[in-house]
């Protein structure tokens, strides 16, 4: 190959090829976004629904697929947490370790009630499995007030 045709190849391989007439007629395909910007008491309206169930600020904006992952994600961290007896920490816990745990309980929701009726035996942390249950419990909490955040923040507009 000569260098004139060398470099009229690599130049045509750098340009994108000229719109067709075809191209130009038809309308270019947008991507729905399942949110829009909102007013702040809807977000946070938004938000509290999504930590009082888990994933439905995330269904009331249609994002399904993250509805149903945060729901499922923090029930199953519930139940092997209480399965496995775990311990739900109290409010009135005199140290600040015991009133994070009570704040990362409370943050699954409703499903903190739902571990309050599975704790029927009450916890049992003398045993290891006991401690990763109490362990569950907490991540599960944290888990859900991080996607109620998220959908707050998608509820502003802020993100997707």
């Amino acid at each position: 190959m000569s260098d004139e045709s060398q470099n009229q190849l690599s130049a045509s391989e750098s340009s994108p090829p000229p719109p067709t007439p075809e191209s130009e007629s038809q309308p270019r395909l947008q991507l729905a976004r399942p949110h829009t910007n909102r007013t702040p008491a809807i977000a946070a309206t938004i938000g509290v629904a999504g930590w009082i169930v888990p994933g439905l600020g995330h269904a009331l904006q249609k994002m399904w697929g993250r509805a149903l992952a945060c729901f499922f994600a923090v029930g199953v961290l519930v139940v092997i947490g209480s399965g496995m007896r775990g311990n739900l920490f109290q409010s009135a816990d005199a140290d600040a370790f015991g009133r994070l745990g009570y704040i990362a309980d409370v943050g699954t929701g409703s499903f903190y009630w739902l571990a309050k009726a599975l704790e029927v035996k009450g916890p049992d942390v003398s045993r290891a499995d006991g401690d990763y249950g109490t362990r569950f419990l907490a991540a599960a909490g944290v888990l859900n007030l991080l996607a109620a955040l998220h959908a707050y923040e998608a509820a502003r507009g802020r993100k997707a």
